[in-house]
């Protein structure tokens, strides 16, 4: 039997999802209220698999380079358009599954604290054992505890008003669009709080080193975007995150690698703040409750996705400099 949940809208985003999106929406029937499906361009059937399964579904326009910021821009507006603009809206992604008894759960904190815009919670990697790289997913989403943070996923419920009135999301980030909301939702007063609650299951089908080695690149535009539109107002901001990838990523390797050859291989030195890292990360990690083979898969690749980060960067300068040229 569906859940009733009143003034509830759920956005959904996508692009070739297949099944993952099929069990997503499987996951949505148990409760009653209003969905979108925005699709990025699927050519697997993803468009017509939702529109069977009852759901509106919202063609991005292909003229214009895709986001999630811009999809689930777009899902907002058709529910405040089409679907009586609902007061909640959940954001989920298509390769996820929410957890039975979430928006229920997500709804009643919402209600119960006015001054929350967004009520995120416990996102799990549903298949963490198929590969390191989805290990390392499923540790990355339970890396904070519960209470009021600073920054959520993508995955969230959020207070229509407060989404609306900072203008949504910036539909020109190519990722980390998600911590640049948070922060002007609480330049404009409002909170965010986690949950001790399951939210749902991902399904990254991460599965090879340069998928993960592309992600760690486009993380890395992500920190030095956010840093640049709002590191100057929020030195917090990821600004550290830029500083810790130039550092780790570029300086320290490079300095290694120049002054081996005329040092006698003294100047690999440069490499032990590397290990330092390594083991700092492990020690978080293991704190976290983590095993230890676990926090030090995490710890290790963390260090060597600092050179990843560091391109991603690297390209975000370019494509700035080349735009105002």
């Amino acid at each position: 039997m569906a859940e009733g949940l009143e003034g509830l809208g759920v956005v959904v985003i996508g692009r070739n999802e297949g099944e993952r999106l099929a069990t997503c929406l499987a996951a949505l029937r148990r409760v009653e209220a209003a969905v979108v499906y925005v699709d990025s361009g699927s050519s697997d059937g993803s468009r017509e698999l939702a529109r069977e399964a009852g759901v509106d579904v919202v063609e991005l326009d292909t003229s214009v380079p895709f986001t999630a910021a811009r999809g689930r821009n777009a899902g907002f507006a058709h529910l405040m358009e089409h679907a009586g603009a609902p007061s909640r809206v959940q954001f989920v992604d298509g390769d996820c599954e929410l957890a039975p008894g979430w928006l229920g759960a997500a709804m009643d904190r919402l209600d119960r604290e006015a001054e929350l815009a967004i009520v995120t919670g416990r996102l799990r990697e549903r298949h963490p054992e198929a590969s390191v790289y989805q290990r390392l997913c499923d540790m990355e989403w339970r890396g904070g505890g519960p209470g009021l943070v600073d920054a959520c996923g993508g995955i969230f419920l959020v207070r229509s008003a407060a989404f609306a009135a900072v203008g949504g999301f910036a539909p020109d980030m190519e990722a980390g669009e998600e911590p640049e909301l948070c922060l002007r939702l609480r330049e404009a007063g409002w909170q965010i709080r986690r949950l001790d609650a399951e939210m749902g299951w991902h399904d990254a089908e991460l599965l090879h080193f340069t998928a993960w080695w592309t992600r760690q690149v486009r993380a890395g535009g992500s920190c030095a975007e956010n840093a640049w539109r709002h590191g100057r107002r929020h030195p917090d901001h990821y600004v550290r995150s830029c500083v810790s990838n130039l550092v780790y990523g570029g300086a320290l390797p490079g300095l290694a690698l120049l002054s081996a050859p005329w040092t006698a291989g003294l100047g690999l030195a440069a490499l032990l703040p590397l290990a330092l890292l390594y083991r700092r990360i492990a020690a978080q990690r293991v704190a976290l409750g983590d095993p230890r083979s676990h926090a030090a898969l995490y710890a290790r690749y963390t260090v060597l996705g600092k050179g990843a980060q560091l391109i991603g960067m690297l390209r975000f300068a370019w494509r700035r400099l080349a735009a105002a040229a």
